[in-house]
């Protein structure tokens, strides 16, 4: 199983006092020497972190895939489009939320979520979109023309008790397998953490998780590299 690491929290820390530092290229760069498969940004619409600045230099720095998690907007598409990621994941976002509350609305945003993906795929980039995993969301994905389906974790990583939990986990393994059938890759994330990530790796068809805000936590006390390699040794074993 491949680990996406998000470095977006390196910079909402340096946000947080309008400094220089600390910078998510050094945490990328990090990320990637400590074995992660892919590195992870989301440039949104109000710049809360990340900046166009950070993905150029990531893009141009790193030697392993970067995805750049997107909205559909059109300033960011045309972005994506110049600096030509590895993979595109399209997300829903809104002003409001302190952070990415669920999967894109792919029956409410069918029209233009098609269109910018048919515009990422002609320049080459892979297209994933972040979505609830629910089987006519995957059918959509498909008949879209994406190539990946990432599975948001939020509710599972939620869940108040271990019945829950392990109900949530049973409907992401549905879901993982449907995709499959249909020749989807599976990936998944969000609000995983050093815990209940135990769970998700048991999703065989589960191929890639994305993580980011649980590592960017832990390596406040141990360092970037000792807590991407912690949670490559869960997911790996």
């Amino acid at each position: 199983m491949k680990l996406g690491v998000n470095v977006d929290h390196v910079a909402t820390l340096r946000q947080a006092r309008g400094t220089v530092y600390p910078d998510p290229v050094v945490a990328a760069l990090l990320a990637e020497y400590a074995g992660a498969n892919s590195i992870v940004v989301h440039l949104r619409e109000d710049r809360r972190h990340i900046k166009e600045r950070d993905v150029i230099i990531i893009r141009k720095m790193i030697k392993i895939p970067l995805n750049l998690e997107m909205s559909v907007n059109k300033d960011i598409v045309n972005f994506a489009l110049k600096i030509k990621p590895h993979q595109a994941t399209l997300v829903p976002e809104r002003r409001q939320e302190l952070t990415t509350e669920g999967g894109i609305d792919l029956r409410k945003n069918y029209l233009r979520v098609r269109e910018v993906v048919d515009r990422l795929k002609s320049q080459g980039i892979k297209v994933s979109l972040f979505i609830d995993p629910f089987k006519f969301q995957i059918d959509l994905a498909k008949k879209i023309g994406a190539d990946i389906v990432e599975f948001n974790t939020g509710k599972f990583s939620e869940a108040d008790n271990i019945f829950q939990r392990k109900k949530r986990q049973n409907k992401i393994k549905e879901a993982a397998r449907y995709a499959k059938k249909k020749a989807l890759f599976v990936a998944a994330g969000h609000g995983l953490d050093y815990d209940n990530v135990k769970e998700i790796v048991k999703i065989k068809e589960i191929e890639e998780l994305n993580i980011g805000h649980s590592i960017i936590c832990r390596s406040l006390f141990v360092g970037i590299v000792s807590a991407v390699e912690e949670m490559i040794d869960l997911i790996s074993n």
